[in-house]
């Protein structure tokens, strides 16, 4: 990067970027391409008077020259004493976001900000660039900026260079009145503040910018909505998430990229989102090196040929590191160690709207997973199709899953994924500090008179009272019990019908975790058991799935397995 020594025309260098990638001239994945075709599209929009918003070239310009008076803190160019010079893509990028605003106030038309971009592209830096004018040159009084983030260290990836390049830069301490301590930056005369923050900041903040380094890390979206929900008194608010993919197709970044790639590709409608994504196509092969141009926007600038290229022979090498090359460095979402379902395919299979209450009388199988008195307990409600059903939808099984926990663990300060699923409705809070088995057993026989039950399947290690209650009841309780023997066959079954596309359900969130947890080891006779790589990586729900397919596809279920049922048999020899 070379120092800036002259002014730059900022609007033509944006505008040339933006024609450049529409123009088939750059390698653009899709959702880069969307990105400018909406960005081109809003500026033919913006000249019609009754379109709401404008393209302030001054505005955006302003931020670009202010940005590239900064220094760089870190490697060859910080070694050379040099300011940051901004490549054609951050150009645009700064452009759109700051200089889009409304016709009728001149406020900024986005408030937040979703970008995914590799690693080594200088994403921290210009987001850290991004903040410091955000504190001292937006014009707002009292600002609040912070810099958020899971871990105090991934906090400090953008604060630590906004703080760095306020010190390299006297003349940008006395002019704005900062002053640059030790874990935050400060502007007594209008009582402006900058501050790294950590997990769930909770109430009290009132942010001008929020700035979410790395959000794939966060299990939760507590932090970004604390921060959205605090912005509410100020006048052109911006949040910011800036991060690579990840692993977690379960968690808030996931989630935020769909509802981005939504907007880009004009499903929904979010004018004061601003999204942009680097990445690959799904028809390239990710492990050639043609696709490095594509997903790295500084590609042999700040991330050099030879690095990507030495990390794609690594990645060549073993499993671990292909998918650690694909998240990082192309921003592939690849799932944890060795999981055994697609969650992300199990993702696509929700169908919106899907509701038990539109199967009165159907048959169908109940299964239940009770791990422990304090912990979650799943069950699962499945039906087969008719041959209309699969005649129209292609589908063989239609699964609905409720969950149940005691309330003393849901409130339990690390468990706060487990108040989301509640939020969501996809989590039962039962009172007190074990699981209220009445309540599920009640659950059970209102299915019962809902639902043509065939059977209720349970392994008793858990639940030998309520299985002595549902028989009571008259309820078709069989004995599944948890073994390598009855659970294989059907985990592969569900396996095939979620890779197959044969099986749909609502989509709740809890479900699409757990089932990205579920890991498993094939022993010499080719049998899996489903397991879980950590205690807290709940798998209950996929279980109580595992049961249900068992019970579906083998008729009465296994409820002995062969030896209980003639013993052992001795051959002599």
């Amino acid at each position: 990067m070379a120092d800036a020594v002259a002014p730059r025309d900022y609007a033509k260098i944006a505008a040339g970027y933006a024609k450049t990638v529409d123009a088939g001239k750059l390698p653009a994945c899709k959702w880069l391409r969307l990105a400018v075709k909406r960005h081109l599209g809003d500026l033919a929009k913006a000249k019609a008077k009754g379109f709401p918003f404008v393209f302030d070239v001054d505005k955006g310009a302003r931020v670009c020259r202010f940005l590239e008076r900064l220094s760089h803190v870190k490697g060859m160019w910080a070694a050379r004493g040099e300011r940051l010079h901004l490549e054609p893509w951050q150009v645009w990028l700064t452009m759109c976001i700051f200089g889009w605003t409304w016709r009728e106030s001149g406020l900024r038309r986005f408030r937040r900000v979703f970008l995914l971009i590799p690693r080594k592209n200088g994403k921290s830096l210009l987001a850290a660039g991004w903040g410091l004018y955000m504190l001292c040159a937006d014009k707002e009084a009292g600002a609040e900026v912070y810099s958020g983030a899971s871990t105090e260290k991934q906090a400090w990836e953008v604060f630590r260079p906004m703080r760095q390049m306020t010190l390299k830069n006297p003349q940008l301490m006395a002019f704005f009145g900062i002053e640059a301590n030790a874990k935050h930056l400060h502007i007594t005369a209008n009582g402006s503040r900058a501050e790294p923050i950590i997990g769930n900041p909770g109430d009290g903040a009132s942010p001008s910018c929020a700035i979410h380094d790395e959000y794939h890390e966060h299990e939760t979206d507590a932090q970004v909505d604390a921060m959205l929900t605090g912005m509410g008194a100020r006048e052109q608010p911006l949040q910011i998430i800036v991060t690579t993919a990840g692993a977690n197709i379960a968690g808030p970044c996931y989630a935020a990229q769909l509802d981005a790639q939504a907007v880009l590709e004009a499903v929904t409608e979010n004018d004061e989102l601003f999204a942009c994504i680097w990445t690959i196509d799904p028809g390239d092969k990710w492990n050639d090196p043609a696709a490095l141009a594509k997903a790295n926007p500084n590609f042999d600038i700040s991330v050099s040929r030879q690095f990507l290229l030495a990390r794609l022979a690594d990645a060549l090498t073993s499993p671990r590191k292909a998918g650690i090359f694909q998240t990082k460095h192309l921003n592939v979402w690849v799932q944890s160690r060795a999981p055994f379902f697609d969650a992300l395919k199990w993702r696509q299979l929700a169908r919106p709207g899907l509701s038990l209450a539109d199967f009165k009388a159907r048959p169908a199988v109940i299964t239940l997973d009770l791990a422990s008195k304090i912990d979650v307990a799943a069950m699962c409600i499945m039906l087969r199709t008719t041959p209309e059903e699969f005649a129209k939808t292609g589908k063989r099984f239609i699964c609905f899953m409720r969950y149940y926990l005691p309330e003393d663990t849901v409130d339990e300060p690390q468990n706060e994924l487990y108040r989301n699923f509640e939020s969501a409705g996809a989590l039962t809070v039962t009172d007190g500090g074990i699981i209220d088995i009445g309540l599920i057993r009640d659950d059970i026989e209102d299915l019962a008179g809902f639902l043509d039950v065939e059977q209720v399947g349970i392994d008793p290690w858990h639940a030998q009272q309520l299985v002595v209650e549902l028989e009571a009841e008259g309820l078709p309780v069989v004995e599944y019990r948890q073994t390598v023997l009855t659970m294989s066959a059907p985990m592969k079954e569900l396996d095939a019908l979620i890779r197959t596309g044969l099986i749909e359900h609502e989509g709740d969130p809890c479900t699409l975790w757990m089932l990205s947890n579920v890991v498993a080891k094939v022993d010499a006779k080719d049998n899996v058991y489903p397991r879980k790589e950590r205690p807290e990586n709940k798998i209950d729900g996929p279980v109580a799935e595992i049961m249900a397919v068992g019970l579906l596809t083998n008729g009465s279920g296994p409820t002995k397995s062969v030896y209980e049922e003639r013993g052992l048999l001795e051959i002599e020899a």
